[in-house]
């Protein structure tokens, strides 16, 4: 459970340094999703752009089975690598946003 602590408040710093990177209008705002019971945790951004609705998640990852799971990043940033500095193991990253074949051949953990 204390490594499953530990990887939860890596994810919220990330999401936290990100979020900060990604304040741009006051019209749109970013906002952080932690879920620590289902343990999913999102940076989206919500808001209006003139007649324009905006809702775009643009990181979200999820704890499952005991690894990190990287579902969805649209940001130019190594989340994995971000996450390796962090102190996380590369086996205890998953990138599900990969199809299952390429997960063996991408140097990070597989499911």
């Amino acid at each position: 459970m204390e490594r499953i602590e530990f990887y939860r408040q890596c994810i919220r710093d990330l999401l936290r340094k990100e979020a900060t990177l990604n304040e741009k209008n006051s019209t749109v705002e970013s906002q952080l999703v932690f879920d620590t019971e289902h343990d999913h945790y999102q940076l989206i951004d919500i808001g209006w752009e003139d007649l324009t609705r905006i809702y775009n998640c643009f990181i979200h990852i999820d704890i499952k089975d005991g690894k990190i799971w990287i579902q969805h990043n649209m940001t130019d940033v190594d989340l994995a690598e971000k996450l390796v500095e962090m102190g996380v193991a590369k086996e205890e990253i998953v990138l599900g946003l990969h199809p299952p074949y390429k997960r063996p051949h991408t140097g990070y953990g597989v499911a």
